[in-house]
C-alpha cells in the first residue's frame, strides 16, 4: 500500500455507474415488481452498500476509507426489444485518499446483484459500461493550486548555522519542497537569530514584491528564539489559520509540536510564513499547507476565495 501519512484529509467524492442490459420484457417485470426474487432495487442497493464497505478487503492496495455517505440510484429504459438498468453511485468521505474505487466497486456489486435477480427471467443479460464518471478532492483539486509563476525567499534563522557550526538542513528542505511546486527561489539567506537582521531581510524582500517569504528556526521558547518577535510587528494582517493548520498537523505526529510558535501573515502583497527550525518540523509544516497556501497570492492581489 502507498504511504499516505504525509497527506492531508480533504473532502473526496466519486460518482460511478454500471449498466445491465436485458430484454424489454424484463423491464416490464421490474416496473410491475413481479420478479421471482422480490424487489430488485432494495436488494441491489443493499448489496452495493456492502460492496462499498468491503472494498479494502477485495482490492489489495486499497486503504480502508471511512465511508461517510453512499447513495445508489437506478434508471430503467427500453427501446424496441432491448432494455437496460442503469446503476449510479455517489460516494463521499473526508479522508487522505480518494473514494473512487469504493464507488466503482459499489456500482459493480449492485449491477451483479441486478444480474442475479434477473437471471431467472432473462437468459441474455450483460453487465457493461462500468466506469468512474467523476471524482473530486485530493490531487485533482490540488492541481488547480500551483506555485508556478510565484517567487519565494528562504531565511534560515540560526546562530549555529550562521557561524558554520552546523549545516543547514531545514532551509534546503523548504527549497526542495517549493521547487516541486515550480516556485522560483529568488534568494536564500542564513543569518543569526537576530531581530534587526531578520526584519531587514523581510522588509527588503517585501519591498521587492516577493510573493512568499519562508523563515525557518526561531519559533521555539529558548531565549534566542526571536523570529516571532521580529516578524510580528511587521505583519499587516495575521493569517492565524495557516499557523493553526501547521501546528495541528504537527501535533498529530509528535506532542512536541505544541511548543512551536509558528506564525503567518502578510506585508503588502507578500505572505510571510515562519516554520520550525527542525528538519521534520519544516517538512511537516509545508506538508500541512502546500499547495493551498499559493491561493494567498490571488487574495493579496485583490482576488476573492
Amino acid at each position: 500500500m502507498n504511504d499516505i501519512t504525509r497527506k492531508n484529509p480533504s473532502l473526496r467524492t466519486a460518482t460511478a455507474s454500471a449498466t445491465v442490459l436485458c430484454s424489454a420484457a424484463t423491464i416490464d417485470l421490474i416496473e410491475k415488481n413481479q420478479l421471482p426474487k422480490g424487489n430488485l432495487f432494495d436488494v441491489a442497493r443493499a448489496a452495493g452498500l456492502l460492496g462499498a464497505k468491503a472494498t479494502p478487503s477485495l482490492i489489495p492496495h486499497c486503504h480502508p476509507v471511512p465511508i461517510e455517505h453512499v447513495d445508489i440510484s437506478f434508471d430503467t429504459a427500453k427501446e424496441a426489444e432491448q432494455g437496460k438498468v442503469i446503476v449510479r453511485v455517489f460516494a463521499q468521505t473526508i479522508y487522505k485518499t480518494g473514494i473512487e474505487i469504493e464507488a466503482v466497486t459499489a456500482a459493480t456489486v449492485t449491477a451483479l446483484t441486478v444480474f442475479d435477480l434477473l437471471k431467472p427471467v432473462d437468459t441474455a443479460l450483460e453487465i457493461t459500461a462500468v466506469k468512474l464518471l467523476e471524482k473530486t478532492g485530493g490531487k485533482s483539486d490540488r492541481q488547480k493550486l500551483t506555485g508556478k509563476g510565484h517567487t519565494a525567499t528562504i531565511l534560515v534563522c540560526s546562530d549555529s548555522a550562521a557561524q558554520g557550526k552546523r549545516e543547514d538542513s531545514s532551509g534546503k528542505i523548504i527549497q526542495v519542497e517549493l521547487e516541486k511546486h515550480e516556485v522560483k527561489i529568488a534568494d536564500y539567506k542564513i543569518i543569526p537569530d537576530d531581530i534587526a537582521a531578520i526584519q531587514q531581510h523581510i522588509r527588503q524582500w517585501a519591498a521587492e514584491g516577493i510573493d512568499f517569504v519562508f523563515t525557518t528556526g526561531g519559533t521555539g521558547l529558548s531565549p534566542r528564539d526571536q523570529v516571532v518577535e521580529a516578524v510580528s510587528p511587521l505583519l499587516e494582517k495575521i493569517a492565524d489559520g495557516i499557523a493553526e493548520k501547521m501546528r495541528q498537523y504537527g501535533n498529530e505526529r509528535t506532542p512536541l509540536a505544541m511548543f512551536s510558535r509558528s506564525l503567518a501573515g502578510s506585508i503588502g502583497k507578500t505572505l510571510v510564513v515562519c516554520l520550525p527550525g527542525s528538519s521534520a518540523g519544516a517538512r511537516e509544516s509545508l506538508d500541512a499547507v502546500l499547495p493551498a497556501i499559493f491561493h494567498a497570492n490571488k487574495m493579496l492581489r485583490g482576488g476573492g476565495h
